[in-house]
């Protein structure tokens, strides 16, 4: 026996063809494996780019949206800020028309001051000229005086009907006090005489001397006649009025210093006269 025939060749054994190409398919079928991973892989590989290709869109998306907020946030601004503007002028308003408020019932106030001071001023000197008259003419009857001791002339009329009539009152009053506002028996003022003396004979008259300025018929000063109402100022603003009685003369409840007086018309000369009967 050989000295080497018991000992196993190192030689790998021969493969036969069938192990072979089974090895070659499994191969083969493991490359395929790898190429479709690999493929696979690189598709997945891929996806990254298409999602960052969509920044640009949601980034253009947030920046409209952003572009639309500071769009509101400013219209909200300006509508606050209009609203502002209007209260604030609203405000100055208020408070010019209060200012204004206030100033003209500060005018008023000194207008009306003003307007009584000129009505007193008035009525003083107007008393005072009445003082003046009544002096006058009481140093003139005292010197025409027929011993009788009155200074007070009573004319004759000559004065018929309801004229008569009124005449006839009016003389019988003189001597009785003036009241301002009193209307008969005991007290007259000048209206509420001539208005009482014409209620005898039927005749209706206004209460103040204004309105019966203009109650009658305007006849001039050189037409006279008795029962004719004389008033002194305008006609619907007369401030004082009498009954004239014929001669001359005329009765009128003048003041509280004279009372109710028959006195001529150069005493107190009157703007105008009505005639009513």
């Amino acid at each position: 026996m050989s000295h080497t025939a018991h000992i196993r060749s190192h030689r790998k054994p021969r493969r036969s063809a069938s192990t072979i190409a089974m090895r070659t398919g499994v191969a083969g079928g493991v490359l395929s494996t790898l190429a479709v991973a690999g493929a696979s892989g690189a598709a997945h590989a891929a996806e990254p780019v298409t999602q960052t290709l969509e920044l640009p869109t949601l980034t253009a998306d947030l920046a409209a949206q952003v572009a639309q907020s500071a769009d509101v946030t400013q219209q909200a601004a300006a509508s606050y800020q209009l609203q502002a503007e209007r209260d604030a002028a609203a405000a100055k308003a208020a408070k010019q028309a209060k200012a204004d408020l206030a100033e003209a019932k500060k005018k008023a106030a000194e207008a009306k001051k003003k307007a009584e001071e000129a009505a007193r001023k008035e009525a003083a000197e107007r008393a005072s000229r009445a003082a003046e008259r009544t002096t006058l003419s009481a140093s003139s009857d005292t010197g025409s005086s027929t011993g009788t001791g009155s200074s007070t002339s009573t004319s004759t009329s000559t004065a018929t009907g309801s004229a008569a009539a009124v005449v006839s009152f009016v003389q019988a009053q003189v001597g009785k006090a003036y009241v301002s506002g009193a209307t008969g028996p005991s007290a007259y003022d000048c209206s509420g005489l001539v208005q009482a003396a014409f209620k005898q004979v039927g005749v209706s008259l206004p209460r103040v001397s204004q309105a019966q300025s203009t109650a009658g018929t305007q006849v001039g000063l050189d037409n006279l006649q008795p029962g004719d109402i004389l008033y002194w100022g305008g006609a619907g603003s007369a401030y004082h009025v009498g009954v004239y009685v014929g001669g001359g003369m005329f009765v009128g409840a003048q003041n509280s210093s004279t009372g109710v007086v028959e006195r001529p018309l150069s005493y107190d000369p009157p703007s105008g006269a009505v005639r009513v009967l």
